[in-house]
């Protein structure tokens, strides 16, 4: 275990140093943020000062070494837009951002894994076509126009819950809830399959041939080796949510890391975006990592090495 660790870790610093160098071009070849912060009417003087002023006008490999220096101290520079440290900003929004994904991930695995063992042992009969044909159309509808119609039903017609903003237990529920039933949909399927490849195996059908209970047989015998593709899919589920939650912020102006980074991207803020890509870098990475290590506690013949 500890030398798996200390291999994903060596393996973890080189991708993090891969995707910084990527996001630095990326961003830093997207435009000019000098031209946004400034009045369009300024001196080619005054346009030059700022630049200087930015260290915009050093070659890039230059900037890169630089930037790479500083964030290896936890530094990434000064919101271009804002005038605030960029990692504090960072740190800042990614609590709101941790609250939307963990809330969505955990009413998606609490109603999709059961539903998905459900429509496994009752396969082929009403219950099983009708829970996975609305996965099917949860799976299959887009989040922003889930967002959209939820707002306009429950907000704008029915005046149950608000349509933007945080602060309360009320305010998670359209975001949550719009983010969970595009995860709930990719659960059930999972669930489903593996479930329905675990009852076929012939050690099930003895435990139920020993007249062991049914609910002990599926949930002892198949549910735990039925786990890893269903653990795998809760792993993508956190991926999505933390990396693409950016939508969904959007849509309810939920005060995440997604929607900062959005208008750090509009504004060429390049500090902001630096940081904040680096924040979900290193939280995937920690997902991926609980993953894996997750396999081995679910099948001891799983070898990490």
């Amino acid at each position: 275990m500890a030398r798996y660790l200390v291999r994903r870790a060596v393996l973890s610093v080189v991708v993090l140093l891969a995707l910084t160098m990527l996001v630095f071009a990326m961003v830093n070849l997207s435009g000019d943020p000098v031209r946004l912060l400034l009045p369009p009417d300024a001196s080619p003087e005054t346009v030059e000062a700022f630049r200087d002023r930015l260290g915009l006008d050093d070659p890039l490999p230059l900037r890169y070494a630089r930037f790479l220096a500083a964030a290896v101290q936890a530094d990434f520079g000064t919101s271009i837009q804002l005038g605030e440290p960029a990692l504090a900003l960072v740190a800042e929004r990614l609590p709101a951002t941790l609250t939307l994904a963990g809330w969505a991930v955990l009413v998606a695995v609490a109603l999709g894994v059961p539903l998905g063992v459900l429509t496994a042992v009752r396969r082929d009969s009403g219950w099983d076509t009708a829970i996975t044909s609305l996965a099917l159309v949860g799976q299959s509808t887009p989040v922003f126009w889930v967002g959209v119609m939820s707002i306009l039903l429950f907000s704008v017609q029915l005046r149950w819950l608000p349509s933007s903003g945080s602060g309360t237990a009320a305010h998670l529920v359209l975001p949550v809830g719009t983010l969970a039933l595009f995860l709930l949909g990719g659960l059930v399927r999972v669930t489903r399959t593996a479930m329905l490849d675990v009852l076929d195996r012939a050690y099930v059908r003895t435990a139920t041939a020993k007249g062991q209970l049914r609910r002990i047989v599926v949930w002892r015998h198949a549910f735990r080796n039925a786990m890893i593709p269903v653990v795998t899919q809760i792993g993508l589920q956190m991926r999505f949510v933390l990396g693409g939650s950016v939508i969904t912020e959007t849509i309810f102006a939920w005060p995440g890391l997604g929607r900062l980074m959005v208008n750090a991207v509009y504004a060429r803020d390049y500090p902001v975006v630096e940081a904040g890509v680096f924040a979900v870098a290193l939280l995937l990475i920690a997902v991926n990592t609980l993953v894996d290590v997750s396999y081995a506690w679910l099948n001891p013949k799983v070898s990490l090495a």
